[in-house]
């Protein structure tokens, strides 16, 4: 039960992220991602068949790397969204404050290898092997 309820804030982090800059939304997936593959195979596997974030977290599952567009757009994001607290923060305390608490996630992204565009996701939806077309009773 405490995995899911930290999931659950974890999934919220990452919804208020996709909002603001400086708060990253793939991080917070990933932690969301364990801990529900550990207390929820229903919310995890919602997380897996989201469009958007699923495949981000297959490819971390697989091969811990993200795809080259999420890369650039954290990244870009990251270094707008200093550049322009730089220039907004009156004092310099609070500007080197920002740069600090942003140093080590902008390594920690930098380094993080690009994701092979082959490796595609199964076309299970990770609901015990069955795939969408069978367990799908519209068709």
């Amino acid at each position: 039960m405490l995995l899911k309820i930290v999931g659950i804030f974890f999934v919220a982090l990452a919804f208020i992220g996709v909002f603001l800059p400086l708060l990253p939304t793939t991080p917070f997936l990933l932690v969301a991602a364990a801990c529900f593959a550990k207390s929820s195979p229903r919310l995890y596997n919602m997380l897996l068949d989201n469009k958007v974030f699923g495949p981000m977290i297959y490819h971390w599952q697989q091969s811990r790397c993200i795809p080259k567009r999420a890369k650039v757009l954290a990244l870009s994001s990251m270094l707008v969204a200093v550049l322009w607290s730089g220039y907004i923060l009156p004092t310099i305390w609070l500007k080197v404050l920002v740069v600090t608490l942003v140093v080590w996630p902008f390594i920690f992204l930098w380094r993080l290898p690009i994701s092979n565009s082959n490796l595609r996701m199964p076309l299970t939806n990770h609901r015990a092997g069955k795939s969408p077309e069978k367990s799908n009773p519209e068709k």
